[in-house]
């Protein structure tokens, strides 16, 4: 509870109780001090049961709005410390709310796990394992080159193929690999791309010599411009369209949204509601009451919003609200994200947020503060990397920083106090009221792609009227014989450009096995043609990456040199690295060729 965390007494038997199932029953009256001494002694628990320092602690439950207007119509809560009754039934309800039905059996378990276990290890921090790159079509001549620049970067690299004794041939028996084909999402199992925050997709339809190839496949080297090509293999639109939005909806949990991912709250069409209850003083003996209900008219546009609202009050050591949701039944993975925004409207109040990665009661919960302006609708951004870990009250140094790949619950507090004894200097007893229309988390900018994607110069062209294809590549006179290869092309990369992942597509034109380090040409709008380098396309993925010039764009790409002169390099000068800022920096946003067509459609 952060700032305001259960604290146990150092019995054995107390080690056990924030496992403790709560009470069924619903304890109607109160309690005045002397009863609720003498329950105690007759209870199981032992005593003081809970405690902050010296002081009794706070578990709650969901509050009611008739409830929390029937205390307020009451006049407001000014009770001296010490002199009013405890509220021993909210006090279990609470409880029973957020663990459940009673467990006798659970309990006792718990007793004699803690009893004999030695003391918890720390936890184990997985911030290590980020940061992965999925290479899909690790086994062509576009994506082995990634892989090999990207291990040489030193990179954590893991490659999706449909081959693995083919995968670790070439590419080495140490390789990270994935085992799949993107045109069966049913081989895409979500476990496999945990820690993937990063994806490039050299994947491709194949394309090969209607009479075949030689051994060594020199008419492949030579690129389609020298042989009478067909499909090889699944259809262009099992492989460009099917296979990209399988492997799209495979990582984007992964690799995160531009938009980031809503975690409550009412946007648009889009609403998620969570198990909020009210988490309250009342287990310190304080009278502090609060409740989160859906206000439908409420938000900033008249649409539905959450409201934290209650009665704050300092009486018998009590002093702060809170409200929590139950633990998630599945863990949230937030690590492709910097943090979380909340969007609310604010009371001029200092509020604290925190996030626990353990389903326990008495843990450390990861906390921000954060102030608010009167009568204003705002969005709090709380970077992850702000969070402190709090444990008892205190800050706990000795805590394992924040592990956004195991989110179980969320918390929105209004308290007196705030840590490591200092107090909350906006604090005012009495009501309060803070409309909360969303949490979701967010990436901060400037943002650079998650997802670079090879696909091709031409994939307009074929519809586009007035074009003279005797002019065209082939790919672009044979789309129909081809299987519609660049119109699926061009749909996969709408399902990209539609997914909010962010994004770099990179289109090349003819490929060739030339060496990297001629001059090169950047594109927008589908009109070039010529030839470049596999290796040159490898660089230029890896580099669109880390690069924030590249993110959202659609470009195409070529080689200073004509298809009638080879290109070779003298391994004793090799030409300079270049620096692929430059190119990207000459990219707008928004082209993509498309304008054409969607000027004078053709339907497929």
């Amino acid at each position: 509870m952060d700032c305001l965390s259960m604290q146990i007494s150092p019995s054995p038997l107390s080690s056990s109780i924030p496992n403790l199932q709560g009470s069924a029953s619903h304890f109607g009256r109160k309690f005045s001090n002397r009863s609720l001494n003498r329950q105690l002694l007759s209870s199981p628990f032992p005593k003081p049961f809970l405690q902050l320092d010296d002081r009794p602690q706070s578990f709650v439950y969901r509050q009611s709005l008739a409830s929390l207007s029937s205390r307020t119509k009451r006049g407001p809560i000014s009770a001296e410390a010490g002199k009013q009754s405890w509220d021993f039934g909210r006090f279990f309800r609470t409880i029973y709310f957020f663990n459940g039905p009673p467990s006798p059996a659970k309990f006792f378990e718990s007793l004699i796990e803690k009893l004999s276990s030695p003391s918890p290890s720390k936890p184990v921090n997985n911030m290590d394992t980020f940061g992965i790159v999925l290479v899909a079509g690790a086994t062509g001549g576009v994506g082995r080159r990634v892989v090999d620049i990207l291990r040489k970067k030193g990179l954590p690299v893991r490659v999706l193929v449909r081959n693995e004794e083919k995968a670790r041939k070439m590419l080495g028996p140490d390789i990270d690999l994935i085992v799949g084909d993107i045109t069966k999402e049913s081989t895409l199992v979500p476990e496999y791309f945990k820690g993937v925050r990063k994806v490039i997709n050299a994947v491709s339809v194949i394309v090969g010599p209607k009479e075949g190839d030689t051994p060594d496949r020199a008419k492949y080297s030579q690129g389609i411009k020298f042989f009478e090509p067909e499909i090889k293999g699944d259809s262009p639109e099992k492989v460009e369209y099917i296979g990209m939005k399988n492997l799209i909806n495979a990582v984007k949990g992964s690799v995160g949204l531009r938009n980031g991912e809503l975690l409550f709250g009412f946007e648009d069409n889009n609403s998620r509601e969570l198990a909020w209850g009210a988490l309250d003083d009342v287990v310190m003996g304080g009278v502090s009451e609060s409740t989160f209900q859906i206000d439908r008219r409420g938000s900033e546009i008249g649409g539905p919003t959450g409201v934290f609202k209650g009665v704050v009050s300092t009486a018998n050591n009590g002093g702060f609200t809170s409200i929590r949701t139950k633990n998630f039944s599945v863990p949230e993975d937030l690590s492709a994200y910097d943090g979380l925004e909340l969007r609310l409207k604010g009371d001029g109040r200092k509020y604290k947020f925190i996030i626990r990665t353990s389903s326990d009661w008495d843990t450390v919960g990861y906390t921000a503060s954060f102030d608010t302006v009167a009568g204003q609708w705002q969005s709090i951004r709380l970077p992850f990397s702000s969070l402190r870990p709090i444990f008892r009250a205190r800050t706990a140094s000795d805590a394992p920083p924040f592990n956004p790949t195991n989110v179980l619950s969320l918390q929105l507090m209004f308290s007196k106090f705030e840590c490591d004894g200092k107090l909350n200097p906006t604090f005012v007893e009495g009501a309060f009221e803070l409309p909360l229309s969303s949490i979701r988390t967010y990436i901060k900018d400037p943002i650079c792609p998650r997802f670079v994607h090879v696909s091709s110069a031409g994939v307009t062209r074929p519809d586009r009227p007035g074009l003279d294809l005797s002019k065209q590549p082939p790919a672009v006179r044979l789309n129909k014989e081809l299987g519609f290869i660049l119109t699926f092309k061009l749909k996969g990369e709408d399902l990209l450009r539609e997914s909010g992942i962010p994004y770099a597509i990179v289109r090349p034109c003819a490929l060739t096995e030339e060496p990297a380090g001629a001059d090169l040409i950047f594109e927008q709008g589908d009109n070039i043609t010529g030839k470049i380098s596999r290796e040159e396309i490898a660089r230029i993925c890896v580099a669109a990456l880390e690069s924030t010039y590249a993110c959202d764009k659609t470009f195409e790409v070529k080689s200073v040199i004509p298809f009638s002169e080879p290109f070779t390099v003298d391994p004793e000068n090799p030409p300079p690295e270049k620096d692929y800022d430059i190119y990207f920096k000459t990219l707008k946003d928004g082209i993509t060729g498309k304008e054409i067509l969607e000027q004078s459609p053709v339907p497929v």
